[in-house]
């Protein structure tokens, strides 16, 4: 079977995870390379046990290999900002999972199809991926006025680069809780919690409603798109079904409130499974990837 070759930028533990996603996945991408800086790094050491090639070249490695379509950027937001232009100079197609946020943001289960000729689009942020589609979820019900999430994640699942950009972060996730999401006003707050042993994943939705609506519309809406996130990422599920409050609002009022609370188990195909925050952003990757991989492969058929 064609499939379409694939490279991965940054040998770090999101490259690492993103590696072991893409090949016990049989779809439509084959991953021909994995580049990192440090040629003794962990990641490029299980990529040469594993029989995959790669390159302690960097961003230089993958522009040389002509085959390679679609990049996956795990390396950092300020070089993605100077990976980006030579990517597309090189008629790869970038899936950017650092925060720099120069192409669209996509969420799989929202919006992909939409960005489905976008030669570099962003994955947000854990937080991002997570919550948004919930937002979305109701606001195609009944419009969302205003949307709080709040993302708690394993504080020794927290890398430096998010330490050091945390302002960064919560901005592009309330940015995607409004572009995509569909929320008139956003807010967005990380909780890294340092309890052993570590803790899961967890994220709370609050989607404060101004109108009068369907309560069981509502519901299935939230369930059905849980039901379609989980088929990539198997750990995303609800804590409990989503319910309606009535919530002193931070302007005053007192409105109903949809109030969905989910957790995301990893998968432990590199990070421990209590690194959801960190598995959906390679899962979410490996999903992009996939459907973009179909596209190119149905547009050479066209060309034929």
């Amino acid at each position: 079977m064609t499939k379409i070759k694939v490279g991965i930028l940054g040998s770090g533990n999101i490259g690492t995870d993103l590696m072991y996603k893409i090949l016990k996945n049989d779809g439509n991408m084959e991953l021909a390379l994995l580049a990192g800086i440090d040629a003794g790094s962990e990641g490029l050491t299980r990529a040469r046990d594993l029989g995959v090639g790669t390159s302690h070249h960097g961003i230089d490695a993958i522009l040389e290999d002509p085959e390679i379509q679609i990049v996956f950027d795990a390396t950092s937001a300020k070089a993605h900002m100077h990976n980006a232009g030579r990517i597309r100079e090189a008629g790869k197609m970038a899936v950017d999972l650092t925060p720099a946020a120069i192409g669209p943001f996509v969420v799989p289960t929202v919006n992909l199809q939409e960005q489905i000729d976008a030669m570099n689009v962003n994955l947000i942020s854990c937080g991002g991926q997570a919550t948004t589609p919930l937002v979305y979820a109701v606001n195609r019900i009944v419009p969302v006025h205003y949307a709080e999430v709040i993302t708690t994640a394993a504080s020794v699942s927290i890398g430096p680069g998010t330490r050091h950009n945390v302002d960064e972060f919560t901005q592009t996730t309330a940015n995607a809780l409004h572009k995509i999401g569909g929320a008139k006003i956003s807010r967005a707050i990380p909780v890294f919690n340092p309890a052993q042993p570590p803790v899961n994943m967890s994220n709370t939705v609050y989607a404060v409603i101004k109108e009068e609506f369907d309560e069981e519309a509502v519901k299935s809406s939230i369930e059905s798109i849980v039901a379609e996130i989980s088929s990539y990422v198997p750990g995303y599920h609800l804590k409990s079904a989503p319910f309606i409050d009535y919530r002193d609002t931070p302007w005053g009022q007192h409105l109903p409130t949809v109030v969905i609370m989910n957790e995301v188990v990893g998968a432990g195909d590199f990070f421990p499974t209590y690194a959801g925050n960190l598995d959906i952003m390679t899962a979410s990757a490996l999903k992009v990837g996939e459907v973009y991989a179909e596209h190119f492969l149905g547009a050479k058929e066209v060309k034929r």
